[in-house]
């Protein structure tokens, strides 16, 4: 494909042009401030306010672009990613799209443990890391590589068992199977080119992770208010787990003070008990939309 004449100080992205990683990377996208027009319609989008252009395609091509240069950055599953074997850098992993790869077979069949695999037949979308994770194992298993409706093959007697990807394991159950081993965590990843960039191109990519970290971090954490007694702030301080120091303002009434800070959203409900227990009062927790580091 053949870069535009600005390629040299703009960013190529590779994105899943439909399925499930599709509309949270757009959110995402739009979350760091990145605007487009008419993405579901188009291949090749160009951003109206970031030196950035969008390549939509499928998901398993996305490694290979970002391999050979053709893109400079691609949001996929490390699946894919894994089974390319794509000479790439992980930047960033990302809190979505989260499944594994697992090797499922019959409920109650003659396949009840790995070592069961011996001599059988396996259907899968991901003919590379199953065969290379029964080699590392000195299992012989035949490898029966299938474009989509796996979990369907023992059924129609294609093969003995199966290895796909599984969220819930809906699927398996309602195919009368059951999962016996989960052989990759995945989840969505940026993977950058290892080819050459300029100097424009890796200051582009600063500004983006930038973007993107202070977007994760703010997803990731509140924004908290409170009340309190001005002697209670030393324990307060103790009890929250702030980035730094939190802001403290006095109010009007004597010996009262204002505290606001921003805390980890996990740790929203232990630390609010504890701070009741130090005295603080009209606890406020307020999203953030972004932040920087």
């Amino acid at each position: 494909m053949q870069r535009t004449a600005d390629s040299e100080t703009s960013l190529r992205i590779a994105i899943q042009k439909s399925g499930r990683l599709t509309d949270k990377t757009i959110d995402l996208l739009k979350g760091i401030g990145l605007r487009f027009d008419d993405y579901k319609r188009n291949l090749l989008v160009k951003c109206r306010n970031f030196d950035v252009e969008l390549l939509l395609i499928r998901d398993d091509d996305i490694p290979e672009y970002v391999q050979d240069g053709v893109c400079d950055l691609g949001f996929v599953g490390a699946n894919e990613t894994q089974e390319k074997g794509a000479d790439v850098t992980v930047l960033r992993g990302l809190d979505y799209g989260i499944c594994r790869l697992s090797l499922a077979a019959r409920k109650n069949g003659d396949i009840q443990s790995v070592e069961d695999f011996e001599g059988k037949s396996i259907a899968t979308s991901y003919p590379n890391i199953t065969r290379n994770y029964f080699n590392d194992r000195n299992i012989n298993a035949d490898i029966v590589t299938i474009s989509g409706a796996v979990e369907i093959a023992p059924r129609l007697e294609v093969a003995d068992a199966i290895c796909d990807l599984v969220s819930t394991g809906n699927t398996l159950k309602a195919n009368g199977l059951e999962e016996l081993e989960t052989i990759l965590e995945s989840e969505t990843q940026l993977i950058r080119t290892n080819k050459k960039l300029s100097t424009g191109k890796k200051k582009l990519i600063d500004k983006f992770l930038q973007r993107m970290d202070g977007h994760q971090q703010a997803e990731r954490s509140r924004y908290i208010m409170m009340n309190a007694p001005e002697e209670a702030v030393p324990e307060i301080k103790e009890i929250i787990p702030s980035l730094k120091s939190p802001t403290v303002m006095p109010l009007a009434d004597n010996g009262m003070v204002a505290v606001h800070t921003v805390i980890p959203i996990d740790e929203f409900w232990i630390v609010m008990e504890r701070l009741k227990e130090a005295g603080a009062t009209g606890i406020v927790i307020l999203p953030i939309e972004s932040m920087i580091l």
